[in-house]
């Protein structure tokens, strides 16, 4: 790390930065499609802006983990960590009964009632819902009030146009850890990460809590802080 963070490092301790992805959080809206491409370009422009010139620890829930294997295929990254990534794209059938509805409705009636259901009882589950409603609700307020060209451009760029990233993984160089979600609903469960992941090198794999990409972050806070501080821990000794 650079700046007031390096002489207070040790380990387990970092300095966090939070990158949002377009459209999302304090982004700006991108008002066209995007690749990913152009968003690891973007986050290697943030890292640079922060002039974070050593290699980070890169931890990525849902499609922020797609952009923290790509990136561990270069020299940007000291580890990587993923929540709720899956790392195959959505099949054809996937497409045309998950995927094409939602953002089509999006397109044209907006984050209505159905859409908003749909989409965080995917993301997040009942679960997690009410067991964390104030947090799951400014979700979902952050959600409704998006920059609505924006969010679709955002929605079928990551969920209909984004593309399978089982081909990277062998040239991950980086000690990773994968933490799939115990019952996640679009199928990228902790058996299918362990067969998939087998091909990174350097790579653990561990399930958390959860239906969702994204809902682990409400109900299995703890465990997740505690196996993403030990893997630091181990990588950093090791």
């Amino acid at each position: 790390m650079t700046g007031p963070c390096a002489a207070r490092r040790t380990v387990g301790w970092r300095c966090p930065y939070t990158i949002d992805g377009p459209s999302h959080g304090k982004s700006e809206a991108v008002d066209r499609d995007f690749t990913f491409e152009e968003l690891v370009a973007a986050a290697e422009q943030a890292l640079d802006r922060l002039a974070l010139t050593e290699p980070v620890d890169w931890v990525g829930d849902a499609w922020g983990g797609h952009i923290g294997i790509r990136l561990a295929t270069g020299s940007r990254q000291r580890t990587l960590t993923t929540i709720g990534t899956p790392v195959q794209g959505f099949t054809l059938g996937e497409k045309l009964t998950r995927g094409w509805p939602l953002v089509e409705i999006y397109r044209f009636k907006g984050p209505n009632i159905f859409i908003v259901k749909q989409l965080f009882e995917s993301l997040l589950g009942s679960e997690s819902i009410a067991a964390q409603p104030e947090q799951a609700d400014t979700m979902m307020a952050s959600f409704r009030d998006a920059d609505r060209k924006g969010m679709f451009h955002a929605m079928r760029s990551m969920m209909l146009h984004r593309t399978g990233i089982e081909d990277l993984l062998g040239s991950i160089k980086v000690p990773t850890l994968v933490m799939p979600v115990r019952d996640d609903v679009t199928g990228w469960r902790p058996d299918e990460a362990r067969r998939t992941c087998a091909a990174i090198p350097d790579c653990r794999v561990e399930e958390v809590a959860g239906t969702g990409h994204i809902s682990p972050l409400l109900i299995d806070r703890e465990r997740i802080v505690r196996l993403v501080t030990e893997f630091w821990t181990v990588s950093q000794n090791g």
